[in-house]
This record gives structure tokens, sequence and C-alpha cells, in this order.
């Protein structure tokens, strides 16, 4: 069998998990010519991006029920489709936590050469499991449980020692005016991840337009693409544009 690209081999896992409904590991490791340690990350990666739930020795599909609480997925795997399209070979970048920036890790398993520094467990565990090894950096700072990130002082400090190409970050809402808002009080590692990088690439999804959030995270002047999908207003996009922002709209 000709060996398949890491991308094509996880489509076809994929494939075979529907018509199937359970797999192992020992025979996905025969069927792609791989090891068995491959196969491994490759679950664990479509696990985390809700494609699959691992079980002893193989895998088996996302029940039912669970499949409908995420009916909001397909927007944001297709933001993340659009957000990755804008990271090159050899980027340094940084992925701050969220579930729609969560979506971008399996969508990097493409590029050469990355430096990812990240301040959430849950994505640099994900980041980990990624065949073509990108360099992984974390902040470090103070556990926050409200976000399941770190913060603080440290994390800053940290970051000042470095400089990046891209941040990707996520919001709670948009305020047109404004910029990005949150419910997060602690916006201040979300500021000097913006300052310390040439590119913020803000990613959510169309429906956190309008909703009454105190917080603002990022001004619009900190913001240089906002990709959301395609329900986005096109007089919102409009507003958002004239603040010198590019509009991505990801088709779902």
């Amino acid at each position: 069998m000709t060996k398949r690209n890491t991308q094509q081999r996880r489509h076809a896992i994929i494939s075979l998990l529907n018509e199937r409904g359970e797999l192992h590991v020992d025979e996905l490791a025969a069927r792609f010519e791989t090891s068995e340690v491959t196969i491994r990350k490759d679950l664990a990666t479509l696990e985390k991006a809700g494609l699959l739930l691992r079980r002893y020795g193989g895998a088996v599909p996302v029940p039912q029920e669970i499949t409908q609480q995420r009916a909001s997925s397909p927007a944001k795997q297709a933001i993340a489709r659009e957000a990755a399209a804008l990271i090159r070979d050899h980027n340094r970048i940084i992925i701050d936590y969220g579930s729609t920036t969560l979506g971008l890790i399996p969508e990097l398993g493409n590029k050469r050469g990355l430096v990812v520094m990240t301040n959430s467990l849950q994505l640099a565990n994900a980041i980990n499991e990624l065949e073509n090894e990108p360099t992984l950096l974390m902040t470090g700072g103070t556990w926050d449980p409200h976000s399941e990130s770190f913060q603080g002082l440290v994390a800053e400090q940290v970051l000042r020692s470095y400089d990046f190409d891209q941040l990707f970050i996520g919001a709670d809402g948009i305020d047109l005016e404004r910029g990005t808002t949150t419910f997060n009080e602690l916006t201040g590692l979300s500021k000097l991840m913006a300052e310390v990088s040439r590119e913020v690439i803000v990613m959510l999804e169309s429906d956190k337009l309008g909703r009454r959030i105190p917080n603002l995270e990022l001004p619009w002047s900190r913001v240089s693409v906002l990709v959301t999908d395609e329900r986005l207003p096109a007089k919102a996009a409009d507003t958002i544009n004239a603040h010198g922002v590019r509009v991505i709209l990801a088709k779902i």
C-alpha cells in the first residue's frame, strides 16, 4: 500500500470508523503500514477534534447525543481551516486557550518547522500529539481554573522574552465599535500576547456578535484579521473592515 500522508490517513480512519463502528490500533497499523505509536497519535488527535472516542486498544464513534451537543463544531472547524491557511512554514505563533482555537491544532499537521507557544494545557497536549512535532513552548504562570489557562506575571515575563509572527485568539463577544470582549477579567496576558505578535488573528463564531460583555479584551487597533463564519451580517463585516481589520468569512 502506498504510504499516505498524515491528513489522508486520518481522514481514512474516520471513514473506516463510520463504516465499521469500531477499530483497533493493531489492525490500523497494519492497514496503513505504520507503527502503533503513530496510530495512537492519530486517534488522540482525532479525539481532541471531537471526531471519535478512544477505547482500550482502539476507537469507537462519538455517540449521537454528544454529536448533537456539538452542533456548532462545523462552524468552528471551518473557521480553524481558514485561520490555518494564514500560517506559513517556520512561523512562530501563539495560540491562546479556548475551544475555537483548539480546533486549529489538527490543521497544523502539514506545517513544517513551527514554533508554537500556548498558555493552555489542553492545547499543549494536542500540539504534542502532532506527528510533525512543532517546537512547543509553554508560558507557565498561575493556573486560572475559570479559563483553564495559565495567567499572571510569570506568564507575562516569559512572553516578553520572545517575539512572534502571529497570535491566534478567541473571544466571548464582538463589540462593533470597541473590539473583542471577554467574560474573563484577566485580560493582561491577552494584551501582551498581541503586543509581542506581528499579526493578531481573532477566531470566533458570528453568533457572538452583539453580546453585552463589559470587559474589552483587544481593541480593533490591535487586531489584524477576524476569522468568523459566513453568517456574519454584511453590515457588521463592513463596520469591522472600517476599523482596518481584514474579515475572513468561513463557509460552513
